[in-house]
């Protein structure tokens, strides 16, 4: 009768500690989950020679926020899918190297709706010095619901007449963009940005994996 008392008793003060432990292994399984999931992200960026630091952004973004890790864990996911489909289109467009800012500007378009046909075809008609605008202004106006053709059709004839007329484009599509406001156009943040951002960071060789 003694030994089963003091296996009750036993079981009495060792119930609460599993049910803690069981708590805090549940409460932490969704967080570690994200936590892999991004730290599965930034490795294959890191494979594919993507550089982490537009990646990890995000996650700063996210955290600044309040959002959630699960959410920001797809934010991250999302955004590498963008990355890799613009960095492709890059490279079937013939180029070898771009910015850290070009490829995001690249990855803007993908995510905003531009086809990576589009893309690498805006990409090889543009030179270094035009082709973040000349993409920002092509996902403007997709973003604006011009038929993705018609569109691209607009951005080639502008370089075609050279950079006063894409810088003019890019100020209407900037205008229409932010007449469209509520609707949230504008994905790319803006083409007169992308001038800005094409040229920040550092060259990014494209189809070049780096190592761990």
């Amino acid at each position: 009768m003694r030994s089963t008392t003091l296996c009750l008793a036993a079981a009495l003060i060792l119930a609460p500690a599993a049910l803690l432990a069981q708590d805090s292994t549940t409460a932490a399984g969704p967080a570690a989950g994200a936590d892999a999931r991004i730290d599965a992200a930034l490795s294959t960026a890191l494979d594919a020679g993507i550089p982490v630091s537009l990646l990890e952004r995000k996650i700063a973004e996210g955290k600044a926020k309040g959002v959630s890790m699960d959410r920001i864990a797809a934010a991250v996911q999302h955004r590498l899918d963008g990355l890799l489909k613009a960095q492709d289109a890059l490279q079937k467009a013939g180029l070898e190297s771009t910015t850290e800012g070009e490829l995001s500007v690249a990855a803007d378009a993908v995510q905003g709706g531009v086809s990576q046909t589009a893309l690498a075809a805006i990409s090889q008609r543009s030179t270094d010095g035009s082709r973040a605008v000349a993409i920002a202004v092509l996902t403007d106006l997709v973003a604006q619901g011009h038929v993705p053709e018609q569109a691209l059709a607009q951005v080639e004839a502008a370089l075609a007449r050279g950079p006063e007329a894409l810088a003019n484009l890019s100020a209407e599509s900037a205008g229409a963009g932010r007449g469209q406001a509520a609707a949230g156009a504008n994905v790319a943040g803006g083409a007169g940005g992308a001038a800005v951002q094409a040229g920040a960071g550092a060259r990014v060789e494209l189809g070049t994996p780096r190592g761990h």
